[in-house]
């Protein structure tokens, strides 16, 4: 690591502080810190439940070059490890696909069951001999990796050191309890991705505020105006806005969605919208909850996964199939709205005179307390 960028002027107060210098967008070596500090030492999003809906779906992550396995197992139970045989280091499944019987290695044929225990080592005495006193299976079972899920979202600690997630985000579990409740996927139409040409951060930054509403998403501000959104600030790990004019989208006639079970008054109007850090961005309204992974491509390449859930009563039943497809559209395009901003703030990040910017302490607070997060997550694994 041949640069280490000046970070306290980005951990002081809003009305103070500077943003991160360019070289967290820019910067490949800089880009490389953050993988490790940030990505794969905190609880980031890989992937959802529903890409293995069922007992022996498996499916390949690629995270930064770190190939992981999402299962199903007979159980049920969601289990994510390395995606490496511990014979050979070969990749064990390369495409998603049903685990029929074991995961099998295709250059050995070592085999795993679906919680990731190794069970058979053919030939590996001799041939004809499947034992060797020198080849402990119990030993050599798959590496685990430490996950959670929550709201179908798969969330990973590559490096095992943060402390449970349900410890690490306490906070936001009890603020959001009430959507507690099962949800359904809205089906094809509600899940898409995005690829866009910047760096991930900028993506979490632009959805951190609500600042850019009626420059960005004109249509959008026609009835949710600036003045009727709030911050959400926070310490924790979250940070993001609300709003208390939200509307029902209802089809031709007149029908909505379903509301979730047992809603406080508040959400009959509200909605509220946070970015999960690091990589998660969250929305959650009366009737319906969407997910954002984003993926980190390259340091100036992100991937937006996108899904949608409803209450249960939804899936299923047609008569919610074109209200479905027109919500799903909708947040497309407020998504594809922003597209050109977050790019657009990645080309100006090569502007060498840029000195990080000025937030606007009345309306930047959310977006400030995310760059402080991975300031503050960078100068920790310094040893600062």
């Amino acid at each position: 690591m041949n640069k280490r960028t000046q970070l306290e002027p980005v951990m002081t107060s809003v009305n103070k502080a500077r943003g991160l210098p360019n070289a967290h967008y820019i910067d490949a070596d800089v880009f490389e810190e953050e993988k490790r500090a940030v990505l794969f030492a905190n609880w980031s999003g890989v992937g959802f439940g529903k890409d293995v809906p069922e007992a022996g779906d498996a499916k390949p992550i690629d995270f930064l070059g770190m190939p992981l396995l999402l299962v199903r197992d007979r159980d049920g139970q969601v289990g994510v490890f390395q995606n490496t045989c511990r014979h050979r280091g070969m990749i064990l499944v390369d495409e998603p696909r049903k685990i029929e019987g074991a995961i099998r290695c295709p250059y050995h044929s070592w085999c795993y069951d679906l919680k990731g225990k190794l069970r058979a080592t053919p030939h590996v005495g001799g041939p004809g001999n499947n034992v060797h006193a020198d080849i402990k299976r119990d030993e050599l079972g798959l590496i685990r990796v430490p996950h959670y899920v929550w709201h179908d979202v798969v969330f990973v600690n590559v490096d095992g050191q943060a402390d449970p997630f349900e410890v690490v985000h306490a906070d936001l579990m009890e603020r959001w309890a009430e959507f507690d409740q099962p949800m359904v996927s809205g089906g094809e139409s509600s899940s898409f991705d995005l690829s866009v040409n910047t760096n991930w951060k900028l993506a979490v930054e632009n959805f951190c505020e609500s600042y850019h509403l009626p420059w960005i998403h004109p249509e959008l501000n026609v009835y949710s105006r600036l003045e009727d959104h709030y911050n959400i600030e926070h310490h924790s790990g979250y940070s993001g806005q609300g709003t208390v004019v939200y509307q029902q989208l209802k089809d031709e006639a007149g029908n909505s969605f379903p509301d979730f079970e047992g809603l406080g008054e508040k959400w009959e109007t509200g909605a509220e919208y946070v970015s999960l850090f690091p990589n998660v961005l969250l929305g959650v309204h009366r009737d319906h909850f969407y997910t954002m992974i984003l993926e980190p491509k390259a340091l100036d390449q992100t991937v937006e996964h996108v899904s949608l859930y409803y209450h249960p009563k939804v899936a299923g039943d047609a008569r919610f199939d074109a209200l479905n497809d027109k919500n799903a559209q909708l947040w497309k395009q407020i998504f594809e709205e922003d597209i050109f901003v977050v790019e657009g703030m990645q080309k100006g990040r090569h502007g060498v005179l840029f000195d990080g910017g000025k937030f606007s302490p009345a309306m930047d607070g959310p977006t400030h307390r995310f760059h402080h997060w991975v300031a503050s997550k960078v100068e920790a694994a310094r040893g600062g």
